[in-house]
C-alpha cells in the first residue's frame, strides 16, 4: 500500500499493464475484514483499490491482512488523506472516466438502468459500512446505482464486500464486452 501523495503532490493512478481500467474507491471504510476481502476481489480482477481516509482501522491491522491473505502483493492500493485529495488526483486522469456511486439511495438499479453500461475508465465508489456515501460525493457522481434487493424492512443493505464484488464483477464483465 502506498500513500497517494509524495511531497504534497497528487500522484498518478497506480494502473499499469497488468490492471484493468476500472478502479474501486472505498470512502471511509470502517471494518478491516471487509477491506481485506475487497482487496482480494480487486486482485482477482486486476482492479486498482483506493482507500479514502479516515479509515476505521490501521493499515497494519491483523484483520485487514488476514482477510487479504497473500493477495496484497497483487493489488495496487492507494491511500488518500481525504475525498478532496482523491478528487484532485482523479481530475488529472485521462478521459474517458466516470464516477459511478453504489448506494441504497439511488433511483436506478444496477441491472435495469440503460446508463449502467460499464466501460474502461469507470471508477466505482462505495461508502462506509455504517453510513454509505456522503451526499456531497453522490452529487459529484456521473451515475448512482443501487444493487437490487427484495424489499424487506429488516434488510437495509448488503455487506460492503459483497456489494463491491457485485459491482466489480459486473463492471469488468461489461467493460471487456464494450471495449
Amino acid at each position: 500500500m502506498r500513500d497517494a501523495t509524495a511531497a504534497g503532490k497528487a500522484r498518478a493512478p497506480c494502473q499499469n499493464e497488468a490492471t484493468t481500467k476500472i478502479a474501486v474507491v472505498l470512502v471511509e471504510p470502517q471494518i478491516p475484514g471487509n477491506t481485506g476481502a475487497i482487496a482480494r476481489t480487486c486482485a482477482s480482477q486486476k482492479v486498482d483499490l483506493h482507500l479514502v481516509r479516515p479509515l476505521g482501522f490501521e493499515l497494519d491491522d491483523t484483520k485487514l491482512k488476514r482477510a487479504g491473505l497473500d493477495y496484497w502483493q497483487h493489488v495496487c492500493v492507494a491511500v488518500h488523506d481525504n475525498w478532496d485529495q482523491f478528487r484532485e488526483m482523479y481530475d488529472k486522469w485521462p478521459e474517458p472516466k466516470r464516477l459511478v456511486s453504489f448506494t441504497t439511495k439511488a433511483d436506478y438499479l444496477l441491472f435495469d438502468e440503460p446508463g449502467a453500461t460499464f466501460r474502461d475508465g469507470d471508477v466505482l465508489l462505495f461508502g462506509a459500512e455504517d453510513a454509505g456515501l456522503p451526499e456531497h460525493i453522490r452529487a459529484q457522481s456521473d451515475l448512482c446505482l443501487r444493487i437490487p434487493m427484495e424489499e424487506q424492512p429488516h434488510v437495509r443493505s448488503l455487506n460492503l464486500s459483497v456489494s463491491v464484488a457485485v459491482g466489480v464483477f459486473e463492471a469488468v464483465r461489461q467493460s471487456k464486452q464494450n471495449n
